[in-house]
C-alpha cells in the first residue's frame, strides 16, 4: 500500500468517527405543550416520555423535553408556543387543538405534532389524513363523523335507561366541541332525548353553568373534549356526584378520577403512537409526508364506584362490553 493511499484510508476511518462521534452527541430538544397542570405529571405525558425511551431517546443524554403547561387556560398557547420556538426547539407536540393552533400561526419552519385532538381536518389544522401537507401531523383522539358524539347519548341511555333529558357543557371557542353537536343532535333525535347545552368560558363560568344545569332538571351529563374541562376535571366529577348526575365524558382521566364513564379514544396511546412520529422527524422524515393516525378502536371506561355512590345500576350487558371497569 502506498503512503498516499495509506493517509486517504485513514483520513476517511478519521472522517467515519468525528461523524459518529457527532451523531452520537446529537441533543434533540423537544418541546411539550400539555393543555393540563405540571403537578401531578399528566399520564398522557408519561406515556410519550416512555415510549421515547423505547425508541432510544434518554433525557440527559440525547434528549431534552422542553415542557410547558397551560393548565387549561386556553389564553396562555399562543405564549407558550412562543417560548418553545425562542428556544429552538426540533419538533413541537401540541396536545390540544388550541395547542396546534397556536403552533400552526407562530411557525412553518418547527415540525408539529399532534396527540389528542378530534378531527383535524373538520377543524382546518390540515388538509387531509394521508397527505396533511405542511408541518402539521400526528395522531388522532377520533374523527368526527365516526358516530362517537352520538354514542355518549347511547351508553348514558343504556346506562340509566328511561334518561330522557341530557346537559352538555361546551367551550363555545372549542371548534371541535361544536363539531361533534350535530352528532349529538341527530341521536338525540333518534333516540327522543332532548339535551341542552350549557357553555362555560371561565372559571366563574364554569361555576355559573354548574348552576344553571342543577336547575335544568337534566337526568344526565355529558362533557365533551376540551381542554379546559381536562384541566378542571375533579371539579366536573365533584359537580356531577354531588348533583347524582350520571354523567360520561371523553377520555378515561375522568373515570380515573371518580367519574362514571368515558368513551372515546385512548388519550395515552394517541401520546405512544405522536413519540413515533417525532423519532422519524428528528431521523429526517417531513411532517407534511406523514399520514395521520387514527385511533383502532374506542374504548369504554366504567367506575363502579362512583355508579354505586349516585345510586346507579350498570346493567350486566354494558359492564361486559366495557374495555375496562374500575371497582
Amino acid at each position: 500500500m502506498t503512503r498516499l493511499s495509506f493517509a486517504l484510508l485513514l483520513s476517511l476511518a478519521l472522517m467515519g468517527a468525528v461523524n459518529a462521534l457527532a451523531e452520537e452527541a446529537k441533543v434533540y430538544r423537544v418541546g411539550v405543550i400539555s393543555p393540563l397542570a405540571a403537578n401531578p405529571e399528566p399520564p398522557p405525558l408519561i406515556e410519550f416520555r416512555s415510549a421515547l425511551r423505547e425508541l432510544g431517546y434518554v433525557e440527559g443524554k440525547n434528549l431534552v423535553l422542553v415542557r410547558r403547561f397551560a393548565e387549561g387556560r386556553l389564553d396562555r398557547f399562543p405564549a407558550l408556543v412562543s417560548e418553545l420556538i425562542a428556544l429552538k426547539v426540533d419538533v413541537i407536540l401540541a396536545g390540544s387543538y388550541p395547542a396546534v393552533l397556536a403552533a400552526k400561526k407562530a411557525t412553518s419552519r418547527i415540525p408539529i405534532v399532534m396527540a389528542g385532538l378530534i378531527d383535524p381536518v373538520a377543524s382546518g389544522i390540515v388538509s387531509s389524513l394521508a397527505r396533511p401537507g405542511g408541518n402539521v401531523t400526528g395522531s388522532t383522539f377520533g374523527v368526527a363523523g365516526s358516530g362517537i358524539a352520538g354514542k355518549w347519548l347511547e351508553l348514558l341511555r343504556e346506562a340509566v335507561p328511561g334518561i330522557a333529558h341530557v346537559a352538555v357543557l361546551i367551550v363555545p371557542t372549542d371548534a371541535q366541541t361544536l363539531a361533534l353537536m350535530e352528532e349529538m343532535h341527530a341521536a338525540a333525535r333518534t333516540l327522543k332525548m332532548r339535551i341542552e347545552t350549557f357553555e362555560v368560558n371561565s372559571d366563574a363560568g364554569m361555576e355559573k353553568a354548574f348552576g344553571a344545569v342543577a336547575a335544568s332538571g337534566a337526568e344526565g351529563l355529558i362533557v365533551p373534549t376540551s381542554p379546559f374541562f381536562a384541566a378542571r376535571r375533579g371539579k366536573v366529577v365533584k359537580f356531577a356526584a354531588e348533583r347524582r348526575l350520571p354523567a360520561i365524558y371523553f377520555f378515561n382521566m375522568f373515570p380515573n378520577d371518580g367519574g362514571l364513564m368515558s368513551y372515546g379514544g385512548n388519550v395515552e396511546e394517541s401520546y405512544r403512537r405522536a413519540a413515533g412520529y417525532v423519532d422519524r422527524i428528528l431521523k429526517g422524515a417531513k411532517p407534511g409526508e406523514l399520514p395521520i393516525e387514527q385511533p383502532t378502536k374506542f374504548e369504554l371506561v366504567i367506575n363502579l364506584k362512583a355508579a354505586k355512590a349516585i345510586g346507579v345500576a350498570i346493567p350486566q350487558p354494558l359492564l361486559l362490553r366495557a374495555d375496562r371497569v374500575i371497582e
